[in-house]
């Protein structure tokens, strides 16, 4: 392979984005992106990095699939005994990334983390294939295991126990929602000049749009 890795390079030509064509609601603006990349039919839309620290300071991240958003913030769920699960225990807070490629987009958002309610967790639960429920009960995520039959063996065991029979949310599992406190849009622009646009919640809750130097 005779590329090198530092000759590659994209010119970023798709789209502008503009303090007069950007909404003034963050979470506005999020639904109309985050609705053209489902249009747009790109592979897994709500796929995104979150980033998180445990009391150490060290950081860590891992790819998490958006199940869930209002003005109230952005949902995931997980095992909450793994190492992010541990992390946003001793450190609630979190950052998220959203990178759309073809539309030459990416989202940040960073803010204070807290588990949803059992409510929630149960209706997200219930309303996964049973094949996924079971593997959230006989997962101890991020856990050492001796090997990938151990993992089988256990799902085996609870298909048997629970056919025909509702799944019950095992405790450990649940969702936790990202409040933001920043919400950063980005657009590829040509050049390297690309287009940031960052909005902050003040104390009283409104939302300050700022435009940044890329």
């Amino acid at each position: 392979m005779n590329t090198s890795v530092a000759d590659l390079r994209t010119d970023y030509t798709y789209e502008v984005l503009s303090e007069t064509n950007a909404y003034s609601n963050p979470f506005e603006q999020f639904q109309t992106w985050f609705s053209q990349a489902l249009e747009a039919g790109l592979p897994d839309p709500n796929a995104m990095t979150l980033a998180t620290a445990g009391s150490d300071g060290k950081p860590s991240a891992r790819i998490v699939l958006l199940k869930d958003y209002d003005e109230r913030g952005f949902v995931f769920f997980t095992n909450y005994k793994s190492h992010k699960g541990q992390q946003l225990l001793e450190n609630p807070w979190g950052a998220l990334v959203f990178w759309w490629v073809q539309l030459e987009r990416q989202v940040r958002i960073e803010g204070k983390v807290e588990k949803v309610s059992d409510g929630e967790s149960d209706a997200y639960f219930k309303s996964r294939p049973q094949g996924s429920q079971l593997a959230a009960c006989a997962s101890e995520q991020s856990q050492v295991i001796d090997n990938r039959q151990v993992l089988e063996q256990r799902l085996e065991q609870l298909q048997e126990e629970y056919e025909g029979k509702e799944v019950i949310r095992p405790p450990h599992w649940g969702g936790f929602r990202v409040i933001p406190v920043e919400i950063e849009f980005w657009q590829g622009r040509p050049s390297r000049l690309h287009d940031r646009l960052l909005y902050r919640r003040s104390e009283d809750g409104r939302w300050e749009m700022q435009r940044l130097s890329p």
